[in-house]
């Protein structure tokens, strides 16, 4: 796959980068005039476009073609991932970008063992994971990381979605039985610490789904890539 880069400015047939895109283009790929490279509006359309000169911090490059990004997927899958300690949730974020999450959103419950610290300073570091990410992985838009949120907030969030399975190391129902012709989907996992049991009856009470992801106890950081990985193979978006 071509290098690809995201931009806002692209119309008239023609389309610019700036900044650290197009120092990168210039000076590392060192490109010329001439060579084709893919950008993306950032809203799932890819553009085929042919370099036409270079300014100060700026590239200009003319659109030869445009086509829907063939990597977005057939749902729109937002992760609620418990916030987990130390550096995991950058790993869950890289990786969930390059599933197809669409979205990003840590929140705090009971027995999380991470604490609320320079989370705004953190919440920029992780924003930018997700776009090296879906530049990486072709993505045709930016997933969002929002900002952390508490339990109760996350859970009326994720039940806004047409299906939101609430991943529970209690038990719970098959996912497949689950996902239907959802469209918008909503998968809840856990802490280091998981949920509590007043947690888990405050989620279905909400409209949240209880799933198995089997018998075995994934860690916070692997629940998510399997959930969101079972969806993705169920709903037919790795194939």
């Amino acid at each position: 796959m071509p290098h690809r880069y995201f931009t806002e400015e692209i119309g008239g047939g023609a389309a610019f980068l700036r900044g650290a895109d197009a120092h990168h283009l210039s000076h590392v790929m060192r490109a010329k005039p001439g060579d084709t490279v893919t950008l993306c509006d950032g809203k799932g359309v890819d553009y085929q476009c042919a370099v036409r000169g270079f300014g100060e911090a700026l590239v200009e490059l003319a659109i030869l073609s445009s086509a829907p990004s063939v990597s977005e997927p057939t749902v729109r899958v937002t992760l609620y991932a418990g916030y987990p300690k130390q550096d995991k949730l950058e790993t869950v974020v890289q990786k969930t970008v390059e599933l197809g999450a669409v979205r990003i959103v840590p929140f705090f419950s009971r027995y999380c063992v991470a604490a609320p610290k320079n989370e705004e300073k953190k919440n920029v570091r992780y924003q930018r994971i997700a776009l090296e990410a879906a530049k990486q992985s072709g993505r045709g838009v930016i997933p969002k990381v929002e900002p952390p949120v508490l339990f109760n907030e996350m859970l009326r969030d994720a039940a806004a979605n047409e299906a939101a399975l609430f991943c529970d190391e209690g038990g719970g129902e098959a996912l497949l039985s689950r996902l239907g012709q959802a469209r918008t989907i909503g998968i809840i996992t856990g802490s280091e610490g998981g949920f509590s049991r007043e947690e888990a009856g405050q989620a279905r009470a909400a409209g949240c789904v209880p799933i198995s992801l089997g018998p075995r106890i994934l860690r916070c950081e692997t629940a998510p890539l399997a959930a969101l990985a079972a969806v993705m193979a169920l709903t037919g978006n790795l194939q």
